[in-house]
């Protein structure tokens, strides 16, 4: 596709894109609202609230059970609650999805930069990633706390770009969410979504990607990454 013909880098998001993090989420939601005091959550409810960072996770948690939004003082004791219970069960029930590290792969031998921006902690999307063998693939891995802002606003993907010294048109990003797609289109590079990952129960194609994948394999595609995965370097 002409969209990606000049694509020299790529950003990927992490969970709902290359690791599916939500059981291990749900089981540190569980476990912090218990401790809390409050009742339970479903893993199907997490599955829907991931994605805009761990606070707004455990918002919408508390909001869910109790009815109401927690304010700063809830909240101050409910985060490191959770920053612990997930701490304890980060790689425990995660599985990457299915043709990840073989596309990653093939796509780091044709040459490209390849990055993870996600609004997911820093200090959990590094031993995440590294638990699976895919961590050494990146660089850098901008978490939502690395800046000042997090997606949907364009800065983590405005730093990438200007640390690669890319223009916006060889800059890629993919994810499940429309948060990824609404920074990509906010700095005006080029955007994949991802149909299986999280995305509030909404279809990535509403917030209209360049391009729509069924499968993480169907990037190669889209790049013209072949088998042989020829050098993409220039």
């Amino acid at each position: 596709m002409n969209n990606f013909s000049q694509i020299k880098g790529i950003a990927f998001d992490l969970d709902g894109t290359l690791i599916d993090s939500v059981p291990d989420l749900a089981v540190a939601t569980q476990r912090s609202l218990a401790e809390l005091g409050l009742a339970s959550v479903t893993e199907a409810q997490v599955r829907n609230w991931v994605g805009n960072g761990a606070a707004k996770l455990m918002e919408r948690a508390i909001t869910a059970v109790t009815g109401s939004t927690p304010n700063v003082t809830q909240m101050d004791e409910a985060m490191p609650v959770f920053m612990r219970h997930y701490a304890d069960c980060l790689e425990h029930y995660s599985s990457m999805y299915q043709g990840v590290e073989q596309v990653l792969t093939q796509l780091h031998q044709a040459g490209y930069l390849l990055a993870v921006v996600t609004n997911k902690p820093h200090k959990f999307s590094v031993p995440l990633l590294n638990s699976f063998g895919i961590g050494q693939l990146f660089d850098p891995i901008l978490g939502g706390d690395s800046l000042e802002k997090m997606k949907p606003d364009p800065l983590p993907l405005n730093h990438l770009r200007e640390q690669w010294q890319l223009q916006p048109q060889q800059l890629l990003m993919v994810g499940d969410s429309k948060n990824d797609i609404k920074a990509a289109k906010a700095a005006g590079i080029a955007s994949i979504g991802l149909t299986y990952g999280y995305n509030y129960g909404e279809d990535i194609g509403l917030s209209s990607p360049d391009a729509v994948c069924e499968s993480f394999e169907q990037i190669l595609a889209l790049l013209g990454v072949n088998q042989s995965a020829e050098q993409k370097n220039k």
